[in-house]
C-alpha cells in the first residue's frame, strides 16, 4: 500500500514475546523492543546513551509462531515493518496516542551472538534455537549463555541432502 511509514529498528527485546491467536486461528505475537542511541563524546572520550525509544511490535502467522520459540528478552534484533499509530481513551477518559511496528520481518542479531537457522514447516517451528533454550534452561538463563553458543557451534552447515541454504 501506498503513503505506509516502513521502518527498520534495531534494539534489544525487553519481554519475552506474547503469542496469541485470533478467534479464526491466525497467530499473532507481541513484543517489546527498546531502541537506545549511542553516541561518542570526544571531550569526555566516553560512550553516552541517549533517551530510548520503546516500541510493541506485532508479527502475524508462522512467523509469529517462530518469533516467539525464538526471541527471548535481552536479545538484540532488527525489525523492518509498517509503522502506526493507534489512538485511545484510557480508563480515565484520557486521549492516548501509541506507535507500534507491524512487523514484516524480524531477526535476530549476530552483531555479538551466534545462531543455528532452522526452516521451519507449515505445521510450526522444528527443533534448532529450541533446543539450545532447553540446554539452557537448567543453566543460567542467559540467552546468549554457553548452551546457545554451544547450538551455534554444533551448527557447522545448512542440514546435509543436497539442499542448497538459499
Amino acid at each position: 500500500m501506498s503513503g505506509e511509514t516502513v521502518i527498520n529498528l534495531i534494539g534489544n527485546v525487553i519481554e519475552d514475546p506474547e503469542l496469541r491467536f485470533t478467534p479464526a486461528g491466525v497467530a499473532v505475537a507481541k513484543f517489546r523492543v527498546a531502541s537506545t542511541p549511542r553516541t561518542f563524546d570526544k571531550q569526555t572520550n566516553e560512550w553516552r546513551d541517549g533517551e530510548s525509544l520503546y516500541l510493541t511490535c506485532s508479527v502475524w502467522r508462522q512467523a509469529a509462531e517462530n518469533a516467539a520459540e525464538t526471541l527471548q528478552k535481552g536479545m538484540r534484533v532488527m525489525v523492518q515493518g509498517r509503522l502506526k499509530q493507534r489512538s485511545y481513551e484510557d480508563r480515565e477518559g484520557v486521549k492516548r496516542t501509541v506507535y507500534e511496528i507491524d512487523a514484516e520481518e524480524v531477526a535476530v542479531s549476530l552483531k555479538s551472538a551466534t545462531a543455528k537457522v532452522t526452516k521451519s514447516g507449515k505445521g510450526g517451528g522444528q527443533q534448532g534455537y529450541g533446543q539450545a533454550q532447553q540446554q539452557q534452561s537448567a543453566g543460567s538463563g542467559d540467552p546468549w549463555g554457553a548452551a546457545a553458543q554451544q547450538a551455534g557451534q554444533a551448527a557447522g552447515s545448512w542440514g546435509g541432502g543436497d539442499e542448497a541454504p538459499f
